[in-house]
């Protein structure tokens, strides 16, 4: 084999398979195409994609990476990616890892030969991306990546190196940017703290790509409590590296609570830290027909929220999608007081209404620039206006 299989998570691979079982066989991916060829090549990858039918030009593009033992097929199947795709309007890219490469089918997300600018696995992702722009007229500025414990690892290697392709970046039960270039310390990153300062991991991250400018790309992070085999230390170290790279403190700046007990820190609207309770090793998915559910179960998709979805709402997926179907209808409601109008609405109805404004997916108030949270019609927010055009959250005060 050309590479060494990862031989720590090995062993703790193992002992996840035993606790969450594995699924059945998938059903052939019909509507999953392999490019055969898609330019240079050196990371010997496979690549496989999802375009909705009738795809329109200057859509986005989303690349997602599968976790070890699984396959471009598997994520498909369970992610819930193409049905977002089919809802929102963007190509899904699925890179492919074989055995050759990694006998676990992991993304080498530890190795410089593979996860540096350029250079290996992460410069055939780069590849996939030309080739997907080329082959669509995609829009080059809404380029995403999103991925699963070593495809997590990957994505956060690739945020690093190629910032000025990817305008944001999903790591799901991932690992800071540059916290290996071994097996031996990719297992101990893996499994314990690395007592490193946020400046400390953004120095990893800004070094992949010297002289770099900005600006860098925004970051989800998802993490189960209960994670054993990527421990949730690496959720805080995530938070830390990226909060970092962007300048902004590791202080929340709001606090959300979501299904599936689910705790979102935002952190200027830069960086997300959903924290799944309870929750091991796996991507989060809610499989049914609501608005914020896609996905369904099987080894490492575990039933919970449906991560994919809101992974998407941050990158912008859902703003300008060209759907057809409205949003559905809310209530707003007006008071006048003393202090100024005070308004009750959705935070789309209050975007629509000049109220307020979305950025990357999360809503701030006009003038007060107050962050409001992600921009949908399900999070409500009162809103007062003390002067014109300048809006300040009110909310139990109206």
């Amino acid at each position: 084999m050309r590479k060494l299989a990862f031989a720590g998570l090995a062993a703790i691979t193992a002992a996840v398979l035993t606790t969450v079982g594995v699924a059945a066989a998938d059903p052939p991916p019909s509507s999953l195409v392999q490019t055969t060829s898609f330019g240079a090549n050196p990371g010997a990858l496979a690549m496989f994609s999802y375009t909705p039918a009738g795809l329109e030009t200057g859509r986005p593009v989303v690349v997602a990476l599968h976790g070890c033992t699984q396959s471009a097929a598997d994520y498909y199947a369970h992610s819930g990616w193409p049905e977002l795709a089919d809802r929102w309007r963007f190509e899904v890219v699925f890179p492919q890892q074989p055995t050759a490469n990694n006998s676990l089918k992991c993304f080498n997300w530890f190795s410089t030969a593979d996860d540096t600018r350029g250079n290996g696995e992460a410069a055939s992702v780069k590849s996939m991306v030309d080739k997907a722009i080329a082959d669509h007229g995609s829009d080059r500025s809404r380029v995403f990546v999103t991925g699963l414990s070593a495809g997590g690892g990957m994505t956060a290697d690739l945020l690093a190196a190629y910032p000025d392709v990817f305008a944001a970046g999903g790591i799901d039960a991932g690992l800071p940017a540059q916290c290996a270039t071994s097996v031996t310390e990719a297992t101990n990153c893996q499994q314990n703290d690395q007592h490193l300062t946020p400046a400390q991991w953004a120095s990893k991250a800004k070094a992949q790509y010297p002289g770099y400018g900005g600006p860098w790309p925004r970051v989800a992070i998802w993490q189960g409590t209960a994670d054993y085999t990527v421990y949730p230390v690496n959720g805080t170290e995530l938070r830390d590296q990226w909060t970092a790279v962007h300048g902004v403190s590791q202080t929340p700046t709001s606090t959300q609570s979501l299904p599936g007990g689910t705790t979102l820190t935002n952190y200027g609207g830069k960086v997300q830290l959903y924290s799944v309770a309870g929750m091991g090793h796996g991507t989060a998915v809610d499989p049914g027909t609501g608005p914020a559910q896609c996905g369904s179960t099987g080894a490492y998709f575990l039933a919970g929220i449906c991560s994919s979805y809101y992974t998407g709402v941050f990158f912008g997926l859902d703003n300008g999608s060209g759907t057809t179907t409205p949003p559905p209808p809310t209530t707003t409601t007006t008071t006048t007081t003393p202090a100024g109008t005070c308004v009750s609405a959705s935070n789309y109805a209050h975007t629509q209404a000049g109220r307020a404004h979305q950025s990357g997916g999360q809503t701030y108030a006009n003038g007060s620039n107050q962050a409001m949270g992600l921009w949908n019609t399900f999070t409500v927010h009162a809103l007062r206006e003390t002067s014109p055009g300048y809006w300040v959250l009110a909310d139990g005060q109206c």
